[in-house]
């Protein structure tokens, strides 16, 4: 190994050439440019990475690192040694411009929101200062094939106590974090826990999580759909039945409260169940005994019970829509999860892991968004939430997949969305006034419908009679918003 000095680039040559080397696995070694703070930093860099057989170059300065990218045709740019993460974002923006099809790794002090930065800059790596030299070659090995490089970890570096990953949840939202410790503290309870929320915001991740956390992790968790079956299948669901016990009982059947004996149930969106469903309920969390349907016999169960609802339970009970009594059962530990709309910072997070997700699964190279699409895809209102951001993801990876997604791969409502008016910004005419006013209808049209059909599993039918209109309104209102139900359940 020779260490030479040329153009103010430390060029290390791996076994008497300055071009890539084979590995003992028969994969290209990666063509690595490491960009550092200091000499000394950049020395120890050389010393690290020449005896696992990469080809290195190394640079003390940025300008000429950064113009030795320009030319170099390097797999992957270090960034690391500088005093603040800023001089390290700025450098990594000098890259992604002298050289975008580079993938850099940042290695700095900063925590997640730096981070967050740097990825949105573009780097395909963020790493805190104080990882192992292992830490980093695991990265690098990341990135010796094209297909392994999507299961590379953004954010890898971060534990779980300042991740913003918790249980596969990920976020920097303040109140998210307040969240995840919340589902700590109370995991190891057995107290009844009411998750609240608009359709799509995660609630049942956050069911599992606490279950996952709980001293009944090693029995089951189930969950019923509170929406799916009509009341007398879901009692027969719930508690049980015996043979006989209605037309088509042809055998005795377990319920789900004695199959989760010593688990978890999960009952979604509980404020679907009739009036008659909800007494019998309340009577099995009072007594902690289940009797099935056509049966004289009661059963012990012990079950710690999670349900969730995407409307308001107070608001059903001052409607006489359910019963006080049982929802001032279930709301013992009330956690409200916020819409995607008031977490912005999450949307970045979020897209990007999806996107590595759908880039595994298809086995195509991830190479990310553009700043453009980001910052437009946090102006959007995301009326479904993490269901929907994760939906549109899934669409431009089967479409794009291999490039870089850019502000024209994603669907109009999102190319079209706007800051939200505040009254400080009120129209100066006529016109404009209009126009605003078009705006936000259109808005608040679009996100009635999507509820409504959230509420409904996607059917026209019970949709429009949920609102109070008529079908065939209802079906003309969608379809002047570009709007359909899911194939598989929309009728």
């Amino acid at each position: 190994m020779i260490l030479g000095q040329g153009s103010g680039i430390l060029k290390v040559f791996v076994r008497g050439t300055n071009s890539t080397v084979t590995g003992d696995e028969g994969v290209m070694a990666l063509k690595i440019l490491v960009i550092a703070g200091d000499r000394d930093r950049a020395l120890s860099c050389q010393r690290m990475f020449v005896p696992a057989g990469y080809d290195v170059h190394c640079s003390a300065d940025p300008l000429v690192g950064v113009q030795g990218a320009a030319g170099g045709d390097f797999d992957v740019a270090l960034v690391c040694g500088f005093a603040t993460t800023i001089d390290a974002l700025d450098v990594l923006r000098q890259l992604k411009d002298a050289s975008p099809s580079t993938r850099v790794v940042v290695i700095s002090q900063g925590g997640v929101e730096d981070a967050v930065a740097a990825m949105k800059e573009g780097a395909a790596d963020y790493l805190h200062e104080s990882c192992s030299a292992e830490k980093v070659q695991a990265v690098l090995r990341c990135f010796e094939q094209p297909a392994a490089a999507a299961t590379c970890s953004r954010l890898n570096d971060f534990d779980s106590d300042g991740a913003p990953q918790f249980e596969g949840m990920l976020s920097q939202c303040p109140a998210m974090r307040e969240l995840f410790a919340l589902i700590k503290r109370i995991a190891s309870t057995d107290s009844t826990v009411l998750l609240t929320g608009e359709s799509g915001t995660g609630k049942e991740m956050v069911a599992h999580a606490i279950h996952r956390h709980s001293r009944r992790r090693d029995f089951p968790l189930l969950a019923c759909d509170c929406t799916a079956l009509a009341p007398t299948l879901l009692e027969s669901e719930l508690f049980g039945h015996v043979k006989g016990s209605f037309s088509g009982a042809i055998a005795t059947k377990m319920g789900l409260f004695e199959v989760a004996h010593q688990g978890t149930l999960f009952l979604d969106e509980v404020g679907n169940l009739s009036l008659e469903t909800q007494g019998k309920l309340l009577r099995v969390l009072e007594t902690r005994h289940v009797r099935k349907v056509g049966d004289t016999a009661e059963h012990e169960v012990d079950i710690r019970l999670i349900a969730t609802s995407n409307r308001s339970l107070a608001e059903m009970v001052k409607a006489s829509a359910f019963r006080a009594d049982l929802y001032y059962r279930l709301n013992v530990v009330p956690i409200s999860l916020p819409p995607l709309r008031e977490r912005p910072g999450d949307i970045f997070l979020l897209a990007n892991a999806f996107l590595q997700q759908f880039s595994r699964q298809m086995d195509v190279k991830v190479v990310g968004f553009s700043r453009e699409a980001i910052r437009q895809m946090e102006l959007h209102p995301w009326p479904g939430n993490v269901r929907e951001l994760r939906n549109i993801v899934e669409r431009v990876a089967v479409l794009y997949g291999g490039s870089q997604i850019e502000l024209s791969c994603l669907p109009w409502e999102i190319r079209e969305a706007k800051p939200p008016v505040s009254a400080a910004e009120a129209p100066y005419t006529w016109d404009e006034l209009k126009h605003r006013k078009r705006q936000i209808t259109e808005d608040l049209e679009r996100r009635f419908l999507l509820a409504a059909l959230d509420r409904c599993s996607q059917n026209i039918t019970q949709a429009a009679e949920s609102v109070g209109m008529q079908r065939t309104n209802f079906h003309a209102l969608l379809r002047s918003h570009g709007l359909k139900p899911d194939a598989r359940t929309g009728k």
